[in-house]
C-alpha cells in the first residue's frame, strides 16, 4: 500500500546521519542549485527576489541535532505537551471554532478532534504563530538545510523548490512565507512539498493559506492524513493489559494482525473495556516494554506517523485526541526511574548488534523500532523477556556479549 511504502521511507531516512558536510561556500551552493530550481519550474525572477544577499541562519545547525522527539524520553515528552492546560485551552478553542470542525470533519471523515491535537501539539492553537524567535521566514532556513545537507537531503531539496513555487504562485514577499526552523507552514505546520500536493482552499477565498486561515490548515491536514491512508471512522488504537508470559516478539508492527489474534492471547483492554470489531488490524506497540503502557494500534496510528515519523509525536497526537474528547490519563505508569544509555552507548548498542549479526542498520545512535527489534532477538537468545527496551542495562548486556 502506498501509505506503507512512505512510512517505510521515512523510516530509512531515521537511520541517516543528522547532518552531512557543506560543500563549499554558501554563496555557491546558491549558484550551484540555481538550475535545479529553474529546472523545477520557479522563474528566475523568483529566485533572485528569494535568494539575492541570503545567508545561512547560523541557528538550524543546532536545532536539527536536539529535535525533542528522539532525544527525550516517551513520557518526558508527553508530560510537556499533553498538559491540563493545554487539554484546556484545546476543549475551548474547538468550542470556539466548533462550526469550522464539525465542517471539516463531516466534509472528509476526518476526526476533528485528531486536527484539533495536531493544532495544539504544533503551535498550541495558533499561539505561537506570532513568536518571531520560533515563526520565521522559511526560504532562509530551507536554504540553511539543504546547504548543511543533513541526512534528508532530497527532501529538503524539494521542500525548498516547493516554498519558492509557492512565493510564486501566490505573488509573496520572502518575508511573508513564513514557518518554522524546518520549513513547515501555518497552524497545523506543513512542510512546502505538502502544502503543494494536498493544500486545500478550506475557506473559498480563492487562496490557500495555512498561517492566516485556520480553514485552510484544517481542510489542508485533513487532506494529507486522507492521502496518507487515513480511514474514517477507524480509531487510533486503545491502551491495553498483557498478560505475563506473553511472547513480546508478536509486538511487531511488521505484520498487522486482527485484535482477534491478540485476545486470544489474553491481551484485554484496561478497566475492562470491551474490543469493538475484533477483525480490525491492529499491532502491539510497548514503547517501554513490559513495564510501562501498551497498545494495540490500527493503521491511523501509523497516519500519524506519517504526518510526523516520531512515536513519542505520534502518541502525543493520539491521547491528546482522546483527552479533548474528555478522556483520561493512560492506566499503567512509565518506568520513570529508568536510565538510558548516552549517544556514544547508543552506538556501541547498534554496533555490537551488527557485530552479533542481528542488525543490519546504520550506526548512527537513534534508537527506533529497527534497532528495537534486533535487541529482542538478542534478549530472546538470552532467554529474557524480549520487549526490545533499551535501557542502560542493554548496553552492558550488549558489551558484554562481544567482548
Amino acid at each position: 500500500m502506498a501509505w506503507l511504502i512512505r512510512l517505510l521511507s521515512l523510516a530509512l531516512l531515521l537511520t541517516t546521519p543528522a547532518l552531512g558536510a557543506p560543500q563549499g561556500s554558501f554563496s555557491d551552493f546558491l549558484k550551484g542549485f540555481e538550475p535545479k530550481a529553474l529546472a523545477a519550474g520557479v522563474s528566475e525572477a523568483t529566485w533572485r527576489a528569494a535568494t539575492d544577499g541570503l545567508t545561512p541562519d547560523p541557528n538550524v545547525p543546532k536545532l536539527v541535532e536536539s529535535q525533542p522527539e528522539f532525544t527525550t524520553p516517551m513520557w518526558e515528552y508527553l508530560d510537556k505537551r499533553v498538559t491540563a492546560g493545554r487539554i484546556e485551552r484545546g476543549i475551548a478553542a474547538i468550542k470556539k471554532n466548533a462550526a469550522l470542525f464539525q465542517d471539516v470533519g463531516k466534509r472528509t471523515g476526518v476526526d476533528p478532534y485528531i486536527l484539533g491535537a495536531i493544532w495544539g501539539m504544533e503551535t498550541d492553537y495558533g499561539a505561537v504563530l506570532g513568536n518571531g524567535k520560533l515563526i520565521r521566514p522559511i526560504i532562509r532556513s530551507l536554504a540553511t538545510l539543504v546547504y548543511e545537507r543533513r541526512g534528508r537531503l532530497k527532501e529538503d531539496e524539494a521542500d525548498f523548490i516547493a516554498a519558492l513555487k509557492l512565493l510564486q504562485m501566490n505573488g509573496l514577499r520572502p518575508d511573508e512565507l513564513v514557518g518554522s526552523w524546518a520549513g513547515a507552514i501555518g497552524h497545523l505546520q506543513v512542510n512546502p512539498s505538502n502544502v503543494v500536493a494536498h493544500g486545500m482552499d478550506g475557506d473559498g477565498d480563492g487562496k490557500i493559506d495555512l498561517h492566516r486561515s485556520l480553514a485552510d490548515a484544517l481542510a489542508t491536514s485533513a487532506k494529507f492524513l486522507l492521502d496518507l491512508g487515513y480511514r474514517p471512522g477507524l480509531d487510533w488504537g486503545f491502551e491495553v493489559d498483557v498478560p505475563a508470559g506473553f511472547d513480546y516478539l508478536l509486538a511487531t508492527r511488521d505484520e498487522m494482525r486482527p485484535v482477534s489474534f491478540f485476545a486470544e492471547r489474553g491481551v484485554r483492554r484496561v478497566k475492562g473495556k470491551p474490543f469493538g470489531d475484533v477483525t480490525t488490524p491492529v499491532f502491539l506497540y510497548a514503547p517501554t516494554g513490559q513495564g510501562g503502557p501498551k497498545f494495540l494500534m490500527t493503521q491511523n496510528y501509523l497516519v500519524l506517523k506519517g504526518y510526523n515519523f516520531s512515536d513519542s509525536y505520534a502518541l502525543s497526537v493520539a491521547h491528546m485526541t482522546d483527552r479533548l474528547k474528555g478522556g483520561g490519563a493512560f492506566v499503567s505508569e512509565w518506568p520513570r526511574g529508568t536510565k538510558f544509555p548516552n549517544l556514544g552507548q547508543r552506538k556501541a548498542i547498534q554496533q555490537a548488534l551488527i557485530d552479533l549479526k542481528l542488525y543490519q542498520g546504520v550506526v548512527d545512535g537513534r534508537i527506533g523500532p529497527v534497532s528495537q527489534a534486533a535487541y529482542a532477538r538478542f534478549q530472546a537468545q538470552q532467554g529474557e523477556v524480549a520487549d526490545g527496551f533499551i535501557t542502560l542495562k542493554s548496553y552492558e548486556e550488549l558489551v558484554a556479549a562481544t567482548r
